[in-house]
């Protein structure tokens, strides 16, 4: 039995290591694991590319249909965010950092959630828990991760287990200067030249179920608005294509690391709700959000106490 490990749809940089670091975890544990994700790696975002190329990491198997097959979810455990078919596979583990989803089983399995700001800080505590050395590659990719999740620690979900994980991983890794690293990571993720306005809102994009309405939540993190001012509409436009596929809502999340702060494009079937849900004022087609920096602590919250969920 070969249990496939791996994250949500639009894989980012956590879920694609969350995913190699588990199946190494298994694997040394004596079980028949493989790293897949949900993505080819010619359409993998540019900031995991270059993580896995930095620390010589083989991708994970392209995998987007779970029919039959046994799966561990890594960074997700909503079913709006598994390969097709996932109810007809045999999920035995989750490991997360996010709000429970809606995935259910039959049987118990292992389920490890914790309210730290990357999968990589969890999966850091299990190579410890089961006295398993976490191998110096694998440390590269949890490393970054953490501090791509975090957004080297200005995120409000990071915490200090995930700076205790940077730097144990970083020895591991071989890092002196982690904010090198991370520099190098958002010069890779911001970037946006040449790329089609439709894959840069999918480069970090996940649907929720907000009390029966589908509601889309994209973001592109970006050391300065300047990058994207002139594909502004057509990011827009695509926001509005995107919406149309049966969406109720779809924001995307222009967040300026430097400012801390977002400017939240909005289309949506109400707006009143959405500005009610973020206390401002849409102008136009977005508002500015001082401090926003986290889809998961200050955007899908948020929303699902507005959406009544």
């Amino acid at each position: 039995m070969t249990i496939h490990v791996t994250g949500h749809s639009n894989p980012d940089t956590d879920s694609v290591t969350a995913a190699i670091g588990l199946a190494a975890l298994l694997n040394a544990q004596g079980q028949d694991a493989k790293a897949c994700m949900q993505s080819s790696l010619s359409d993998l975002n540019p900031e995991s590319t270059v993580v896995l190329e930095r620390f010589g990491l083989t991708a994970p198997e392209e995998m987007m249909d779970a029919a039959g097959k046994t799966v561990a979810l890594v960074d997700f455990s909503d079913i709006g965010q598994a390969p097709a078919n996932i109810t007809d596979a045999e999920v035995v583990t989750i490991v997360d950092h996010h709000k429970v989803g809606d995935v259910t089983t039959n049987q118990p399995i292992l389920v490890r959630v914790e309210p730290v700001g990357c999968t990589g800080t969890v999966l850091n505590k299990m190579f410890k828990d089961a006295g398993v050395a976490v191998p110096k590659d694998v440390a590269g990719g949890m490393l970054s991760a953490i501090l791509s999740d975090t957004v080297n620690f200005k995120s409000p979900t990071c915490t200090d287990e995930d700076k205790a994980a940077v730097a144990e991983l970083k020895v591991i890794a071989g890092v002196d200067d982690t904010e090198v690293l991370f520099m190098d990571m958002l010069k890779a993720k911001s970037s946006v030249d040449g790329v089609p306005a439709k894959d840069l809102l999918f480069r970090d994009y996940k649907d929720f179920d907000m009390n029966g309405k589908k509601v889309g939540v994209g973001q592109l993190e970006l050391a300065t608005l300047d990058q994207v001012a002139a594909i502004r509409d057509d990011l827009l436009a695509a926001a509005r294509e995107v919406k149309a596929d049966g969406r109720h809502t779809v924001l995307l999340m222009l967040t300026d690391v430097v400012k801390e702060g977002t400017e939240l494009v909005v289309v949506s079937d109400d707006e009143a709700l959405i500005e009610g849900a973020f206390g401002g004022k849409i102008d136009g087609t977005s508002m500015w959000v001082d401090g926003m920096m986290s889809r998961k602590k200050q955007v899908v919250p948020d929303l699902q106490k507005a959406f009544g969920c």
